[in-house]
């Protein structure tokens, strides 16, 4: 992972072999980071995508293995406790299957390069589990 700062936005670049939430998560450590929201592309060989199901609260995943193109990447990073958490949604495209898949992204392997943009926002928020058994966040001064 390379990544260069510029204002409140850090630039990142990923490749072959490195996996997107692992790198993020390293970025969000050094760089102390509380809050950020996340965009990006480019390019996986392995990933898993899953949607929740709120009768049942578990993911459905599904694991994607090929060539497919991150049509969207997009996120939001708050703190669970100590911790950064990634909360990131993709779409995934597969043009030789005619493949879309779309939703939580839980793991995805870089085949050819990300271009990841995660803008840095003031504040802090916590992320933590709800009263329907989900994570949702907990605003740390809520505004009246």
């Amino acid at each position: 992972m390379q990544y260069e700062r510029f204002g409140d936005t850090f630039v990142l670049r990923l490749d072959p072999g490195e996996e997107i939430l692992s790198s993020v998560q390293t970025l969000c450590r050094q760089e102390q980071v509380a809050l950020a929201q996340l965009n990006g592309l480019g390019a996986v060989g392995e990933a898993e995508i899953g949607v929740f199901d709120p009768q049942t609260k578990i993911y459905h995943t599904r694991e994607c293995r090929g060539c497919y193109e991150i049509a969207s990447l997009t996120g939001n990073i708050p703190r669970q406790g100590e911790e950064p958490y990634l909360h990131l949604h993709a779409v995934l495209g597969n043009t030789q299957t005619g493949e879309c898949w779309a939703g939580h992204l839980g793991r995805a392997v870089i085949s050819v390069t990300a271009e990841i943009f995660l803008t840095v926002l003031p504040g802090q928020i916590q992320r933590e589990m709800g009263p329907v058994g989900i994570r949702q966040l907990r605003f740390l001064n809520p505004k009246q």
